[in-house]
């Protein structure tokens, strides 16, 4: 009995070996070898902030402008919010199944709910301070969400919502933990908040550049301490991305060094308690996103920013540079082979090529 329970065990084994191996050499044994784009549309327009809904990826842009692309239909519709005289830059973006949110940057802080209807707008939350600047925004489902900006106080600026968008609400900086003299957050794609099941990491960066986490959806907080560039600033992490609740990416830099590859790729294998520098002096300089390649075991890793975009297909041991275009802010991707980005003057659709 117990050599055929032996060999039941083995063969059990080999088959999960097979099945892993052909996934993995299904993604990691045929890697991206190069790009085909083309532009979906081209504006004199600066989009940070994209997300996929269904066939369509909506965006929220400078100059009170927001708007999606069909990717079906092959058509784009745009609005401008009306708010006084006021120019309104949008870098946030999020979605719940009946609505698009979007906050724009500086004072007034102004979080708007887009009905996917009729596009109707409503301001939802509202924040005056000469200090308030927000960075970013997700959902973890269609009732509970959560945005970041900069410290006002002595800790970042942390607003959740639980009630689908409806209304919104500050966390008090008593129940936060505290930032140090001049770290803050960075506006740059979108992508500084990342939410895998209850959890949620929110990165940072100046003069220190750290992680924190919450496992319960924003009602308490760690925070972790990275090897990322930091200290002035413009230096530290812009950008993070979670493969699932463990494995994790981010990257950042210098901004006033574009050039500058090294310190400014981390990893982490332990949902965000430990990080470790990667690829020293290789690939990318500045980064303003980075995402995970779907269905790549965690391996395949995109950035695009100021050295153009680079591609890894080895957890971010050796990167390849598949696009010298810099003018792209955010990626985000539709399918395993096909991603679309924005960024300066443009939206485009990204075909990868194995």
């Amino acid at each position: 009995m117990k050599n055929i329970l032996r060999s039941v065990i083995v063969l059990l084994v080999f088959i999960s070996c097979k099945t892993n191996s052909y996934e993995w050499n299904g993604t990691i044994n045929k890697p991206f070898v190069a790009v085909e784009t083309d532009t979906l549309f081209q504006d004199k327009i600066s989009i940070r902030a994209v997300v996929f809904d269904g066939n369509k990826m909506w965006y929220a842009a400078d100059n009170s402008r927001f708007g999606f692309f069909d990717l079906e239909k092959n058509i784009k519709i745009e609005h401008q919010i009306v708010k006084d005289s006021l120019k309104l830059e949008f870098r946030s973006i999020a979605k719940t199944s009946k609505y698009i949110f979007m906050l724009c940057v500086s004072n007034p802080a102004l979080l708007y709910r887009i009905s996917k209807d009729n596009l109707e707008t409503k301001i939802v939350y509202q924040e005056n301070h000469e200090k308030v600047f927000y960075d970013s925004m997700q959902f973890w489902n269609d009732k509970e969400g959560i945005a970041v900006g900069d410290p006002v106080e002595n800790t970042l600026s942390i607003l959740i919502t639980r009630d689908g968008g409806n209304s919104w609400t500050k966390i008090p900086s008593r129940q936060l933990p505290q930032v140090s003299e001049g770290e803050a957050a960075f506006a740059a794609s979108n992508s500084n908040i990342v939410i895998n099941g209850n959890a949620v990491w929110i990165v940072s960066g100046g003069k220190k550049s750290r992680v924190f986490y919450s496992s319960n959806k924003g009602k308490s907080w760690t925070v972790y301490e990275t090897p990322i560039v930091q200290g002035q600033q413009m230096t530290g992490i812009f950008t993070a991305d979670f493969y699932d609740k463990k494995v994790g990416f981010v990257a950042g830099g210098n901004y006033e060094v574009p050039n500058q590859n090294f310190d400014n790729k981390a990893v982490t294998v332990d949902a965000g308690k430990h990080w470790s520098l990667i690829a020293q002096n290789q690939g990318f300089g500045y980064a303003s996103c980075v995402q995970y390649v779907p269905h790549s075991l965690g391996k395949g890793i995109v950035t695009v920013g100021a050295s153009g975009l680079y591609y890894t297909a080895d957890a971010g041991k050796s990167w390849k540079q598949l696009s010298k275009d810099n003018s792209l802010y955010t990626i985000r991707f539709w399918n395993d082979t096909t991603a679309i980005a924005a960024g300066k003057n443009k939206m485009i659709r990204i075909h990868f090529k194995k």
